[in-house]
């Protein structure tokens, strides 16, 4: 795996910086645990897989062997241990990921539905829990250029909050967009 900017032609996640042409490296990130762990020690820096587990809701022990089948691949690596030494930390190989998914089309829209469930399941769980802090929704006529402005200035205007510690008041939020185009035949008519 070489270092560069990534996305895959349809998906792009504030999470990797990763160009990935193994098929199992690529299927090893179909795991909505694995791709919240990646995105989890983006954002906060070293962790342990018990903490992984307290702030994801998931257990230490699917953590703990998530974080091995990620470090397997490459995608994350034993941080400098602790004052504790009996905990192993994990961190990402690059405190700025990105993916870029190259030649395997099935394995690609494999990832990019996983990626779309999470976050759908995600605002679900917001919402059955009654902690979301705002939604929008929009139709817009753009072309497939403009599109991709859209995304890089979401992308600008959410850079300054990545990647920093978490104060008093803050908590880690997830942001989710999509430039979804309705089918052609819709538009016809118009």
């Amino acid at each position: 795996m070489s270092k560069t900017a990534l996305t895959s032609r349809r998906c792009q996640s504030s999470l990797w910086h990763v160009a990935i042409t193994d098929p199992l490296a690529l299927r090893a990130l179909t795991h909505p645990l694995r791709l919240d762990l990646l995105e989890l020690l983006s954002a906060t820096g070293p962790a342990t897989a018990a903490h992984c587990g307290r702030v994801l809701g998931a257990s230490q022990a699917s953590c703990s062997f998530n974080l091995r089948q990620l470090a397997k691949y490459g995608f994350v690596v034993e941080a400098e241990p602790g004052m504790d030494r009996r905990e192993r930390k994990w961190t990402v190989r690059d405190p700025r990921p990105t993916v870029r998914v190259s030649g395997n089309d099935a394995v690609q829209r494999e990832l990019e539905r996983v990626v779309v469930e999470r976050e759908t399941r995600a605002a679900l769980d917001g919402l059955e829990r009654g902690d979301n802090w705002g939604m929008v929704s929009a139709l817009a006529s753009v072309t497939r250029e403009e599109a991709t402005e859209l995304r890089k200035a979401w992308l600008a205007l959410i850079q300054p909050y990545m990647h920093r510690a978490t104060g008093p008041e803050q908590r880690l939020v997830r942001f989710f967009m999509a430039a979804t185009p309705l089918p052609a035949s819709d538009q016809e008519d118009s």
